[in-house]
């Protein structure tokens, strides 16, 4: 893997996870409590022996670029080793990135620079675990141009993915990027063969390739769009299946891209046997990690009628939280929460800092950071009360309260009211940054 160079697309609006996106890029989106979801790729790269990294951002990228400072910084730079952030410097021309392919056009500079003779090209906005060793070892084998990841989906969710056919080499015959009619595979129509967006080029083919593309007028600067449909007539561009090594079937890789996805993906970390195990020594999952206590749950009170008792369970409870007199169910609970008496918060998420008051009710919502949730507050039994309050409502009944929001109170009986003001301690723009 010494000659290979990751570079990581890390760039995504994520306008479908709005509001969680409303200030932070989706690969810097929190997921399973203390991770990020750029932890899970990046987690892959070092676990698969892939220490030279490029992380080439773009959008709302300050809380993501701090992230990875804060976290990510232990590799040897003396053995080669690095993590690299690659901002837009419009290098080429006063463009900002176009398409993923214009985003590895503009940073040639930077890659040569590091003289791979491949690189793999991977999205920062996944949820999934995998060695991309195996992947990148089978395209050397074949001597292929490229080589694209791939895994069997239905075929009514075809449209959000590249599509291809294959022959028994494995080699793609076509590739339509996000078609309403998905070519269904051979061996099983109900499924069609989706890309995964991640790519292995050999370093000159690809030079060779973007460069092409940006001087073709009319180019959407895109992988899926234009690179891949233009050279699988002419080169070798192979597919290779995601499988899970122990039962032959596809593997286990979620696109978080609409709150539903990010809800149900986060909830099934919570299952007794979960697709994504997180607790596998085998395959640690790394973040960034603040010095904070363990968990504290106080408070237990068997009195007849309503009890005060501070307990989770079916839950993640991430450190620095207290939950103190209040019940939590089939939750994941972020750094640095409190959930107070008489609470009770049940099939949610909650991010860091966020604070739950008294006799408050909470199902089937997402709370983003530093959110104070006043006593007696009801969040998804009333979806017309939810979005009377200006909060988020997904397609599924999910609720979203963004990040800092505050609800002005008022009488128990009448629901209270969302702002974004600051909160009640005066923040300096560094404060207010550092919590994002």
């Amino acid at each position: 893997m010494n000659n290979v160079l990751t570079v990581i697309l890390a760039g995504g609006k994520g306008s479908r996870l709005d509001p969680l996106t409303r200030d932070r890029s989706k690969p810097a989106v929190p997921f399973g409590g203390c991770f990020r979801i750029i932890d899970f790729v990046l987690s892959n790269c070092i676990n698969s022996g892939l220490r030279r990294i490029l992380v080439v951002t773009q959008y709302k990228a300050a809380s993501l670029e701090r992230h990875i400072e804060n976290g990510w910084h232990f590799l040897s730079t003396e053995l080669g080793e690095f993590i690299r952030v690659r901002p837009p410097e419009q290098r080429v021309d006063e463009n900002w990135y176009q398409g993923t392919a214009d985003a590895l056009y503009q940073n040639i500079y930077a890659i040569e620079q590091h003289r791979p003779s491949h690189v793999l090209i991977l999205s920062g906005d996944h949820i999934y675990r995998m060695n991309y060793a195996g992947f990148v070892n089978d395209h050397m084998q074949s001597e292929a141009d490229c080589t694209i990841a791939c895994l069997p989906v239905p075929r009514h969710e075809g449209h959000r993915f590249g599509v291809m056919q294959v022959d028994e080499t494995r080699r793609i015959l076509s590739f339509r990027e996000k078609p309403q009619d998905p070519d269904p595979m051979p061996e099983d129509p109900s499924r069609c063969l989706a890309s995964m967006g991640i790519y292995v080029f050999r370093t000159e083919f690809l030079f060779e390739r973007l460069c092409e593309d940006a001087n073709q007028p009319g180019s959407h600067r895109d992988f899926g769009q234009d690179i891949i449909p233009s050279i699988i007539s002419q080169y070798l561009v192979r597919a290779w299946p995601f499988v899970d090594s122990n039962t032959g079937e596809p593997a286990y890789w979620k696109d978080v891209g609409t709150i539903d996805a990010y809800y149900e993906a986060s909830m099934d970390l919570i299952s007794v046997h979960p697709q994504l195990n997180l607790y596998d020594p085998s395959w640690p999952f790394r973040s960034a990690q603040p010095p904070l206590p363990p968990p504290k749950f106080v408070f237990n009170d068997d009195s007849p009628g309503r009890p005060r008792v501070g307990r989770a369970t079916d839950s993640m409870v991430c450190a620095g939280t207290v939950i103190s007199g209040g019940s939590v169910d089939r939750c994941i609970i972020g750094p640095r929460v409190r959930i107070n008496s008489y609470a009770e918060v049940r099939d949610s998420i909650l991010y860091e800092d966020v604070n739950i008051g008294r006799h408050c009710r909470i199902r089937r919502a997402i709370i983003d950071k530093g959110v104070q949730v006043p006593e007696n507050t009801r969040i998804g039994y009333d979806e017309s009360e939810d979005r009377a309050r200006g909060l988020t409502v997904s397609e599924s009944g999910i609720v979203t309260v963004p990040r800092n929001a505050r609800f002005q109170t008022g009488p128990i009986s009448a629901p209270h009211m969302l702002t974004r003001s600051r909160p009640e301690h005066r923040q300096t723009a560094r404060e207010r940054r550092d919590r994002s």
